[in-house]
C-alpha cells in the first residue's frame, strides 16, 4: 500500500476526551476513529491488525478440537427469561421490534443461545465431548466507557464452549482450554498469568487470564517465584506475605488488564433449557458445559498499552499491519524508481508493504509516522543508501539499524 494513497492519515493532535493511551496511539496512528464512547471504527490498519489476531486464536480454538459458528448478537427475550437473566444482567441492551410486539436483547454473551443450540445435536453420552467457538461482536453497557478499546460497549470477543458427560471431562478439556489461551498470548508477545477469580453463579472458582499493566483495572495478588495467583475479589493472602504455594517466593500486588477468562459452567444453562442426554445404563444425565472467552479487540488494546514506547506503537511481527515500512527519502528520479523498483519486488514476494512514498513531507516527519505506526521494519531508500547499493534498515522494537545490500535485503524471508 502507498502512503499517498491511503485513506486515512496519521495524526499528531491527541484525541479530545479520550484517557487511555491505547486509544490515543491507536486513533494517531490511523488505526481506529471513535464514534463515540466506547464504540470504536476499526480502521483498515486496525482491521489487518485484529485479523491477525482473530487468525491467531482461531487456530488455537481449532487445535482443541472445537467448531466455528456464528450466531446471532439479535437475541429472543424469551431465551433470557428461561435463564433468569433478562432481569438481572445490568449491561443488557433490551430493545422492541418497531411495532412494540416483541424484545430483544443484544448479546454481551451466548450462553443463552448456544445451550438450545446444541441440544438440538446432542442426544446420547456418544455424542459427548463437544466444543464449538465463535468470534463475532457483543454489546454491553459498560457505565465506565473510558478505557478505549480495552472497555468497549461494543466490542469483537471470542467466546467458546464445551460439552460433557462427567466433570473429569469437563475439568481436563478446562486445563487443555488454558493451555491454548497461553499460546495464544505468548504468541501474541504477551505475557499473561492465569489468576484464579470468583465463579460467580456459576462455580466455586473460574480463571482470569491477566497481563500486568500500569493502566490495568484489577488487582491481582501473585507469586514471584511459581505461578500461584489471585484476583483481590477472593485473595487469601497479603502483600509481602511468603507464598501459600510454594513458601519460596512472595506475594506481590499489580495492577493488570483482563484479557481472557474461562469458567467451569456445570448444569447452570443445561438445567435452564433441560438439557439432557441417555447416558450408558438408558437413564437421563445433565450436560455440564465450560465458557472460554477471550476479548479480541481487548487484546489489541492491550498490546497497545503494553508493548508501546515515548514513541509510538511496537507491534509483534505476527500481527503488524504490514511487516516492512518502506521509505522513500527525496523526490529525485533516481530514489524514486530506485524505491518503486524495491517496493514491486517485496510486493511480488507476498511481502506485506507500507510504502511511504509522499514527495511533499520531510524526513523527520515521516520518521516519526513511522515509530508512531510500530511496523517491525523501517527500510530507507535514499542516495546515500542508493550511492552504497545498500538500504538502511532500522528494527523497531530494539532500535538496531544497519545498511544492508539491496539483493541481501531482498532476499530476506519476510513472510
Amino acid at each position: 500500500m502507498r502512503f499517498s494513497e491511503q485513506l486515512i492519515k496519521t495524526t499528531k493532535e491527541i484525541p479530545s476526551g479520550e484517557q487511555s493511551r491505547n486509544a490515543e496511539l491507536l486513533i494517531r496512528g490511523g488505526f481506529i476513529d471513535k464514534t463515540m464512547a466506547g464504540v470504536y471504527t476499526l480502521l483498515p490498519m486496525g482491521l489487518k491488525v485484529l485479523n491477525h489476531i482473530v487468525r491467531i486464536i482461531r487456530e488455537e480454538m481449532e487445535s482443541l478440537g472445537a467448531e466455528e459458528i456464528f450466531m446471532p448478537a439479535l437475541q429472543p427475550k424469551e431465551l433470557w427469561d428461561a435463564t433468569g437473566r433478562w432481569d438481572t444482567m445490568d449491561v443488557l441492551y433490551r430493545v422492541h421490534s418497531p411495532d412494540g410486539s416483541h424484545e430483544f436483547g443484544l448479546g454481551p454473551t451466548h450462553e443463552e443461545v448456544v445451550t438450545p443450540l446444541v441440544k438440538k445435536f446432542i442426544l446420547s453420552y456418544r455424542d459427548l465431548p463437544r466444543a464449538v467457538f465463535q468470534i463475532q461482536t457483543k454489546f454491553r453497557f459498560e457505565a465506565r466507557a473510558k478505557s478505549g478499546i480495552l472497555r468497549g460497549r461494543e466490542f469483537m470477543m471470542k467466546d467458546l464452549y464445551s460439552f460433557h458427560a462427567t466433570e473429569t471431562d469437563l475439568l481436563a478439556y478446562y486445563e487443555r482450554a488454558a493451555a491454548a489461551y497461553f499460546r495464544v498470548y505468548e504468541r501474541l508477545g504477551l505475557t499473561a498469568l492465569k489468576v484464579r477469580a470468583s465463579g460467580g453463579a456459576f462455580s466455586d472458582f473460574s480463571h482470569e487470564f491477566q497481563v500486568i499493566a500500569d493502566c490495568g483495572e484489577d488487582l491481582i495478588y501473585h507469586c514471584d517465584a511459581c505461578e500461584f495467583a489471585e484476583n483481590k475479589e477472593i485473595a487469601t493472602c497479603v502483600e509481602g506475605a511468603p507464598c501459600p504455594t510454594c513458601a519460596a517466593g512472595t506475594i506481590r500486588v499489580s495492577k493488570a488488564v483482563e484479557v481472557g477468562n474461562i469458567f467451569p459452567l456445570y448444569n447452570k444453562f443445561s438445567d435452564a433449557f433441560n438439557f439432557a442426554i441417555k447416558n450408558q445404563d438408558g437413564t437421563d444425565q445433565k450436560v455440564l458445559m465450560g465458557c472460554y472467552g477471550i476479548g479480541c479487540t481487548r487484546l489489541m488494546g492491550t498490546i497497545a498499552e503494553v508493548l508501546s514506547d515515548e514513541n509510538g506503537l511496537v507491534w509483534p511481527q505476527q500481527i503488524a499491519p504490514y511487516q516492512i515500512h518502506l521509505i522513500q527519502l527525496g523526490a529525485d528520479d533516481t530514489v524514486a524508481e530506485a524505491a518503486k523498483d524495491i517496493y514491486e519486488k517485496l510486493q511480488s514476494k507476498g511481502v506485506a508493504v507500507l510504502f511511504d512514498d509522499r514527495t511533499d513531507v520531510k524526513a523527520g516527519e515521516k520518521f516519526a509516522d513511522a515509530d508512531l505506526i510500530g511496523i517491525p521494519r523501517r527500510v530507507v531508500v535514499s542516495t546515500k543508501t542508493i550511492q552504497a547499493a545498500s538500504v538502511e534498515l532500522k528494527y523497531r522494537a530494539t532500535g538496531e539499524t544497519s545498511l544492508i545490500p539491496v539483493q541481501q535485503f531482498l532476499d530476506e524471508p519476510y513472510v
